[in-house]
C-alpha cells in the first residue's frame, strides 16, 4: 500500500513539474520597439508602380536610412491597397555597401522571418512585422531590405517619393553580394517601416505633404528636410520619421488617402513615438481655386473643414500621450501651378493664425515667419525657394535648423541651435535726432536704461564725442549710461564718414575720441571701433588702411548682422508730437514694431543660408526720442519671437565676426547681406524705407 501511494505522490510531482513553470525560471525580456525609419503607404498610380512582370519570381532590394541605431531590428512589410494576400518567398536585411548600387555587405547579411518562417502571406489590407534579429547597426546606418516575390501584387503598395534607388532582377538574390543588371526604380515597394530595439530611445513623427516627403531631392542624396533634422539630433535618442506623401491633403484624398483618413496608421501606430510635426494644408488651398475660382463660402468651408481636423488629429494624438507641434504653412504665392489669388492667401493666413493660437497645439514651428520674403510675405524668400511652391535644397536646411530641439525634449547642443541671440549697440550717444517738445536727452537715456534692465538686455554705446561740444546738455547721458553699468566705445569724434576723407583723418578723428572714452570707462575695455557706416571708404586701399591702424591700436570693429533703420523714425516723430497728430505717432508704432519683425526674419533667413544655424546677431539701433518710447515694446516683440539677448563681446566670440576681433587678419564680408552676395545668393531688401519716413508729418 505504501508503494503505490509512493508511486501516486511521485506522479503527481511529475505532472506538477511539467505542468508549472519553475520558479527559477526567467522570462525572456520583451524588446522595447522604437521606429527607426518609415515611410507612408499608398496605392502608386500608374507611372510610379512596378510593371506586373517584374515581379514574377523576382528579388527587389531597396535602401533606407536609420535614424538610431540599436543592437537588434524587425521590419515591417505591407499590403495595405492589396485586395488579394500577397506572399513574400523570402525576406533578408543587411548593410547597404554603398548607396549608389545595390552592394551589401555580405556579413551583415541576415534572413527575416515571420513566426519562425522564411516565407510570410500578408493578408489584403495588412501589415505584417518581421521576427526580431540580431544586427548591429548605427545611426545613420543605410539599410537593404531584399524581398523575393512570387508574383505581382493585386494592388501595389508603396511609396513613390523615396528619393532613393530599388532595385529588381528576376530570381533569387536577396543574399547575393550585389544585383548586376538589376532594373532600377526610385521608389519603395511594400516596406513601411524598421524598428530597433532600445530602452531609451523614442522617435519624432513628421506628417505632411511633399514639402516633408522631399520634392526636389535628388535620389540618394538625403537632403529633406526631416533628414536635416536627423543629422542635428544625431546621439541623442531621437528618431525623426518622414511620414510625408506627396500631394497629400487634410481633408480629401489626393496622392494618397487624406491626412485624417491615414493618421492612424502612419503616426498612431509607430513605435516609441512622443512627438508629431504637422505640416499640411497648402494643396488643400491650392487645389480649391487651381482650376477656378471659389466662391466665398467655399473659402470659408475649406478653412473650417482643415482646421475641424487639425483638431481630430491633435486630440487622438494627446490621447496616446503624443505632445503636438503645429507647423504654418509656408507662403506659396509664387507657385505657377496653384497661382493663388488674395482669397488662398487669407485663407492661409487664417490656418496659421489658429495654428499659432496657443491651446491649438502644444507648440509650434513657424516656417512661414522663417521662409517668407519680408519684402513681399505672401512668396518665399527667393534664396530658399524651388518652384513658389517648395523649398529648395537651401530650404530644407533652413527648415531643419529653424526646428527649437527643446520643442522636442532635447537640450540644444549651442546657443545657436538654441535661442537665436541678440546684442543691442546703441549708436549716436549721448545725442540723436530731434526732440519732441518738453523731452530731453536724460530722460530718454533713463527710459532707454530702464527698459534695458527691465528686459535684461545689456546695451553697449558708442560715442560721438562732438555732441558733448554742440549740445552740452546731453552730455549727463554719458554719465548715465555708466552709472547703470553698460559700456561704451568710440563711433569716432564727428561720426566721420572713410568716404570723402584720408585714413589719416579718419584715425585722427577717431583717437580724439579717446580722452573722453578713457575718462568714462577706466580701465574697462573700450576699445570697440563703430564704423558710422560699414561699408564705407571709396577705395579698398582706405579701407585696408584704416583696418591696419584698428590693428596696430588694439581696436576690435562692432559689426552690424541686423537692423531695421530705426533712426530714420525719430525725426518723423518729433515732427508728429510737435503737431499732435497722434494717428501718424500710431502708424509709426506700427511701422517700427513691422520692421523690426521683418528685419529680424530677415537676418535669421540669411544666417541660416549661409551657415545652417543663427549666428548671434548685432542689433543697431539709436538713442532717439522714439527708441526710448519703443523700447520695452521692442523687447517684448523679441522675446515673443524667442530671441534671447547677449553682450556684444559675447556675440562676437562667434566665428563670423573673426575679421572684426582681430582686423589684422584679412578682411571677410562683416554684413550677412556682403555674405550672402559674396556667395552668389539673392539678397532681398530691407523691409524699411527712409524715404517713406522721410515724408510723415512734413
Amino acid at each position: 500500500m505504501k508503494m503505490v501511494w509512493r508511486s501516486a505522490f511521485a506522479a503527481l510531482g511529475l505532472w506538477i513539474a511539467v505542468a508549472l513553470p519553475a520558479q527559477a525560471a526567467t522570462p525572456a525580456k520583451t524588446p522595447r520597439w522604437v521606429g527607426a525609419w518609415a515611410s507612408a503607404q499608398i496605392a502608386p498610380d500608374e507611372k510610379n508602380r512596378l510593371a506586373p512582370e517584374d515581379y514574377a519570381n523576382a528579388t527587389l532590394r531597396q535602401v533606407v536610412r536609420l535614424s538610431i541605431g540599436g543592437d537588434a531590428l524587425r521590419v515591417r512589410l505591407s499590403n495595405a491597397f492589396g485586395t488579394q494576400p500577397l506572399t513574400l518567398k523570402a525576406a533578408h536585411v543587411a548593410i547597404s555597401a554603398d548607396l549608389a548600387t545595390a552592394r551589401i555587405d555580405p556579413a551583415s547579411d541576415r534572413a527575416l522571418t515571420f513566426s519562425g518562417r522564411s516565407e510570410v502571406t500578408i493578408p489584403a489590407g495588412a501589415d505584417y512585422w518581421s521576427d526580431p534579429v540580431s544586427l548591429k547597426v548605427a545611426p545613420l546606418t543605410s539599410l537593404a531590405i531584399s524581398l523575393r516575390y512570387e508574383a505581382a501584387p493585386s494592388v501595389q503598395t508603396g511609396h513613390p517619393g523615396s528619393r532613393a534607388t530599388s532595385y529588381v532582377l528576376a530570381g533569387d538574390h536577396v543574399a547575393d553580394v550585389d544585383l548586376p543588371g538589376a532594373k532600377t526604380a526610385n521608389q519603395w515597394f511594400q516596406i513601411a517601416g524598421v524598428d530597433v530595439a532600445s530602452d531609451t530611445a523614442r522617435a519624432v513623427v513628421a506628417f505632411g505633404d511633399s514639402i516633408t516627403d522631399g520634392y526636389g531631392v535628388l535620389p540618394n542624396t538625403n537632403l529633406r528636410w526631416t533628414d536635416g533634422l536627423i543629422e542635428r539630433v544625431k546621439g541623442q535618442n531621437l528618431a525623426v520619421l518622414n511620414l510625408g506623401i506627396g500631394g497629400n491633403r487634410v481633408i480629401q484624398d489626393g496622392l494618397g488617402p487624406n491626412a485624417l483618413a491615414r493618421f492612424d496608421r502612419d503616426v498612431l501606430s509607430q513605435s516609441g513615438v512622443s512627438h508629431v510635426i504637422f505640416l499640411e494644408g497648402v494643396n488643400d488651398l491650392g487645389v480649391l481655386t487651381r482650376e477656378a475660382p471659389a466662391t466665398p463660402e467655399a473659402h470659408k468651408a475649406l478653412v473650417q473643414q482643415v482646421i475641424a481636423a487639425y483638431r481630430q488629429m491633435v486630440a487622438r494624438a494627446r490621447a496616446r500621450g503624443l505632445r503636438t507641434i503645429g507647423a504654418t504653412i509656408l507662403p506659396y504665392g509664387g507657385s505657377a501651378y496653384y497661382h493663388p489669388g488674395p482669397e488662398s492667401e487669407a485663407d492661409r493666413q487664417a490656418i496659421n493664425a489658429w495654428i499659432r493660437t496657443p491651446g491649438s497645439f502644444d507648440a509650434v514651428i513657424d516656417w512661414d515667419a522663417v521662409m517668407r520674403d519680408p519684402a513681399q510675405p505672401t512668396h518665399m524668400l527667393k534664396a530658399y525657394d524651388n518652384d513658389g511652391l517648395h523649398p529648395n535644397l537651401g530650404g530644407y536646411k533652413v527648415m531643419a535648423n529653424a526646428v527649437p530641439l527643446d520643442l522636442l525634449g532635447l537640450k540644444a547642443k549651442s546657443a545657436a541651435q538654441g535661442k537665436p541671440l541678440i546684442a543691442f549697440t546703441w549708436d549716436d550717444l549721448p545725442a540723436h535726432a530731434a526732440l519732441p517738445p518738453g523731452v530731453t536727452r536724460v530722460q530718454i537715456a533713463a527710459d532707454l536704461l530702464k527698459a534695458s534692465a527691465d528686459a535684461k538686455a545689456p546695451a553697449f554705446g558708442f560715442v560721438n564725442g562732438v555732441q558733448t561740444e554742440r549740445e552740452p546738455a546731453s552730455t549727463p547721458v554719458l554719465a548715465m549710461w555708466r552709472q547703470a553699468g553698460q559700456p561704451l566705445g568710440n563711433h569716432t569724434w564727428s561720426h566721420l564718414n572713410l568716404t570723402g576723407a584720408t585714413p589719416e583723418q579718419f584715425a585722427a578723428d577717431t583717437a580724439k575720441n579717446e580722452p573722453l572714452l578713457q575718462g568714462l570707462m577706466g580701465k574697462e575695455d573700450w576699445r570697440w571701433l563703430r564704423y558710422p557706416y560699414l561699408s564705407e571708404g571709396d577705395t579698398q586701399a582706405k579701407r585696408l588702411a584704416v583696418r591696419e591702424w584698428l590693428a596696430s591700436n588694439r581696436y576690435k570693429i562692432a559689426s552690424v548682422t541686423m537692423s531695421f533703420h530705426d533712426y530714420a523714425f525719430n525725426d518723423p516723430y518729433a515732427r508728429c508730437m510737435a503737431k499732435g497728430d497722434q494717428a501718424a505717432v500710431a502708424d509709426l508704432e506700427k511701422r517700427y514694431l513691422d520692421g523690426a519683425a521683418a528685419a529680424a526674419d530677415r537676418a535669421r533667413a540669411m544666417s541660416l543660408t549661409l551657415y545652417g544655424q543663427d549666428i548671434p546677431y548685432v542689433l543697431l539701433m539709436h538713442g532717439g526720442a522714439f527708441d526710448a518710447r519703443m523700447a520695452p515694446r521692442l523687447f517684448k516683440l523679441y522675446q515673443e519671437r524667442g530671441f534671447g539677448f547677449t553682450t556684444l563681446e559675447e556675440a562676437e566670440k562667434h566665428p563670423f565676426y573673426r575679421t572684426d576681433v582681430d582686423p589684422s587678419l584679412a578682411p571677410q564680408p562683416t554684413t550677412l547681406d556682403a555674405a550672402m552676395r559674396a556667395k552668389g545668393l539673392p539678397v532681398s531688401p530691407e523691409p524699411v524705407s527712409d524715404a517713406e519716413l522721410g515724408a510723415i508729418c512734413r
